[in-house]
């Protein structure tokens, strides 16, 4: 079961995690908290009506890692658009899209990182030595959702666009200050491969 994981019986999944291990993913996850920034403010009051209306940003990121977590919904990077009016269109689309979706779509983001961060400090509560992480489904999804946006921050801070740039990846040389964060990359993909595996079977 090492660095793979595994079914439960009646649902989930479990994977055995060193105390490094568990660390990595920790640190990577409270960054990605990070980086998608705070939710509500704490002393906000909670009207249920108003939050369904609030209203996010309507301009893309600035920082290309949040472009990949939240991108254009209606932008094409292979078709460019066939006029002026066109390209204005989308960019219009894409902005009220962004406006009334972002905000849900980084508080699910949040929660998946924050689910993450909880069952890995749940870990550390019993001990050192590494333990066998257990997931219920929906902790095995929200696992997953947050396994797939760390793979993308760091993919884009790799510069990975398609499959030939992680072909390249597996080529660098050891010197290469660039290597942690493959090695990173490519260990969560296996996890990430194999928790869809076995959320599928």
């Amino acid at each position: 079961m090492p660095g793979t994981f595994e079914p439960l019986p009646g649902g989930g999944a479990a994977v055995a995690l060193d105390d490094v291990e568990i660390s990595i993913i920790r640190s990577l996850a409270v960054q990605l908290l990070e980086l998608i920034g705070p939710g509500p403010a704490e002393g906000a009051p909670a009207d249920p009506l108003a939050e369904l209306f609030a209203e996010g940003p309507s301009e893309p990121p600035a920082d290309p890692v949040l472009r990949r977590l939240f991108p254009d919904a209606y932008s094409d990077p292979e078709r460019m658009p066939d006029s002026p009016k066109e390209a204005e269109e989308r960019e219009t689309y894409s902005a009220e899209f962004r406006r009334f979706t972002e905000n849900d779509l980084r508080a699910g983001k949040r929660h998946s990182a924050l689910a993450v961060i909880r069952s890995l400090d749940a870990l550390a509560v019993e001990g050192g030595g590494g333990a066998v992480l257990k997931l219920s489904p929906d902790e095995s999804r929200q696992w997953l959702g947050a396994l797939n946006d760390l793979r993308l921050a760091i993919g884009s801070r790799l510069e990975i666009v398609d499959e030939d740039d992680t072909d390249l990846l597996y080529r660098l040389p050891d010197d290469d200050p660039r290597k942690p964060m493959v090695m990173a990359y490519l260990w969560l993909g296996g996890l990430q491969e194999t928790l869809v595996a076995t959320l599928m079977s």
